[in-house]
């Protein structure tokens, strides 16, 4: 028995008796779930397709998290993801993104601009440097260098909403307004492997500079290939604070299932602040098994899950019903 199994026998508190072990218990295959995409947010429907299209095919599950995060960063109806995103109080839309495989290997971009797809650039961050993060100038000029075109991301709705904002210039995030609603999208596919992506324009008008939780590994998303993934969405403070992706992961790794293991990461947020009436976070997480959960602070976060041929908006459970 590999030290592996047998901690997880160990786990288990000896409920199955050793002479019936065999290592067939314990894998995971795509007979326990099947291919799976969850993401955050009703923009996570249409990214649900793209990424499904690849599922469906016998794709990777890090093929299809890019394909359906690409949907929303090209969207200009989505004001918090990519081309359209409402600029930063100096009237910059600065992007973030992270992506993570199977095996742990990340790529990650922030404070990016004039780029229309940031995760495809996290992407080849991942893969064509030997770094796991590039910010600012660095990262436009690295995304130049691999080809990516230069334009500008600021629609004329988004720049007029900006200089209304400027009339007051009053900062204050209105949960579940769209003005922070990252997508974060996992995949399992068809050969049990995990991997997820996480992308943004962050939260409107917030300081030139400002990185959220987002493109950081262990905050807005995380992937452990034995165990499952998790994703991040709202107030990236409260997320960076905590590594809340990380966290979901480990609770997971702890024997919870994923809405469990959300709503522990949701507890350690609210017993961390006085007041949470003004501060939205929601997590979504899947496991090896293909079982998904979400969980939020406040009402009204949704996330939308693809599985056995059915793409579905679900109401997720929150700390303060």
């Amino acid at each position: 028995m590999s030290r592996k199994n047998f901690l997880k026998l160990t786990a288990l508190g000896g409920l199955i008796p050793v002479q019936n072990w065999s290592p067939d218990i314990f894998s995971f295959s795509k007979k326990m779930g099947g291919p799976t995409v969850i993401s955050t947010w009703k923009h996570g429907m249409p990214a649900n397709e793209a990424a499904w299209n690849v599922l469906s095919k016998n794709g990777s599950a890090l093929d299809a998290v890019e394909a359906g995060v690409r949907i929303p960063e090209a969207d200009p109806e989505v004001r918090t993801v990519g081309y359209g995103g409402y600029p930063d109080r100096d009237g910059f839309v600065t992007l973030d993104a992270c992506i993570m495989d199977e095996k742990e290997q990340c790529g990650s971009v922030a404070a990016l601009q004039d780029i229309k797809h940031p995760i495809s650039v996290a992407r080849k961050v991942k893969e064509e440097s030997p770094h796991v993060m590039l910010v600012g100038e660095g990262a436009l000029n690295f995304a130049l260098d691999m080809g990516f075109e230069k334009e500008s991301l600021l629609t004329e709705a988004s720049k007029s909403d900006w200089q209304d904002w400027k009339k007051d210039a009053n900062y204050q995030p209105e949960i579940n307004i769209e003005n922070h609603d990252t997508i974060g999208m996992l995949a399992l596919d068809a050969d049990g492997n995990l991997s997820g992506a996480c992308t943004t324009s962050g939260a409107a008008w917030k300081m030139h500079g400002r990185v959220g939780d987002s493109p950081l590994i262990g905050a807005g998303l995380f992937v452990d290939n034995e165990v499952g993934a998790a994703a991040a969405t709202g107030l990236g403070e409260e997320v960076i604070r905590t590594c809340g992706s990380h966290l979901v992961v480990e609770n997971m790794r702890h024997g919870d299932d994923p809405e469990t293991a959300c709503r522990k990461a949701v507890q350690r947020i609210v017993e961390k602040n006085e007041s949470v009436e003004n501060i939205q976070v929601g997590f979504i997480a899947v496991n090896k098994q293909g079982q998904y959960g979400g969980y939020s602070i406040q009402p009204g976060f949704d996330f939308a899950v693809y599985q056995s041929d059915e793409n579905r908006l679900v109401h997720s459970n929150n700390w303060m019903s």
